[in-house]
């Protein structure tokens, strides 16, 4: 009896322990983020372009061309990704195909990120001919985060209770309504988990947008969809090799971070609440 308690107290400290540490880590990370770059963080910097050579100004087209591409990603992948989950979970036999689709969707959330990069400038950029735009950088970034939003949303179809389906169809409720009026908004909160996970993916992604959509530099802003833009994660790479005038865009570095950062957690935040109004909406 006592060499169980033993094992379960040291288990459940070795847990505690390993939550201290990634809370400890975390928390660090902001904290010197945030007391490197707050300086620099005032109203210019967030509505001015950059100056001279980037050294000095804001990043307003940046935040900007980042919210392009992460909303567009989205826009692209959430609609993929829910219709290939209902097709999987809800009206594939399961059989050696749908395995191999699994696997196959499981190998490209494992993918890095350069790979989609380096596919989205050859289809998108050259071979549709789009050219170095939005359009191109949200397409690529959507297919980035859409196996994570396949996941997701396949787990949370299998969620739902199998007697909610039976029910609904053993009252004369097609399958297609079953699916629409009753398994979805079930399983809403679990879609929009997967949606929160693949807004942080896509917002902090270099590669993809370097090689599809995002410019060096740019003072305008983007007129359509066919414009290039400047993204936050691709301006704090350039900031970070700037080479002769590193020192001078330091302190431009951080504050550049500490935007992306808090815009990934605004964005972030805000599809949690709307998960939560939807639990309480399912609730009631």
């Amino acid at each position: 009896m006592r060499r169980r308690y033993f094992k379960q107290s040291l288990f459940f400290a070795l847990v505690t322990l390993s939550a201290g540490l990634l809370l400890f880590s975390l928390g660090g990370l902001l904290v010197y983020i945030f007391l490197n770059g707050f300086r620099a963080v005032t109203w210019d910097f967030l509505t001015l372009p950059p100056m001279d050579s980037m050294t000095k100004g804001g990043i307003l087209p940046a935040i900007l061309g980042t919210l392009y591409l992460t909303l567009g990603a989205v826009a692209v992948a959430l609609p993929l990704g829910i219709v290939s989950a209902i097709y999987l979970t809800e009206y594939a036999r399961q059989g050696k195909i749908v395995r191999v689709i699994r696997i196959g969707v499981n190998c490209l959330a494992g993918v890095p990120s350069v790979v989609f990069g380096l596919f989205g400038l050859g289809f998108f950029v050259v071979f549709l001919g789009f050219g170095s735009c939005i359009l191109s950088g949200a397409l690529t970034l959507g297919i980035l985060i859409l196996p994570t939003i396949i996941g997701a949303t396949e787990e949370a179809l299998k969620a739902v209770p199998q007697t909610f389906r039976e029910a609904s169809l053993a009252l004369g409720v097609s399958k297609w309504l079953t699916i629409w009026k009753v398994v979805l908004p079930s399983a809403l909160p679990g879609i929009l988990t997967g949606s929160i996970l693949g807004i942080g993916r896509a917002a902090g992604e270099t590669a993809p947008i370097m090689f599809t959509a995002a410019a060096f530099y740019t003072a305008k802003l983007p007129g359509s969809i066919f414009d290039e833009v400047m993204a936050l994660p691709y301006h704090i790479y350039v900031l970070a090799t700037a080479g002769t005038f590193i020192d001078q865009t330091r302190p431009l570095q951080y504050g550049t971070v500490l935007v992306l950062v808090g815009l990934v957690l605004g964005i972030d935040l805000f599809a949690i609440v709307i998960r939560s109004v939807v639990r309480k909406k399912k609730r009631w």
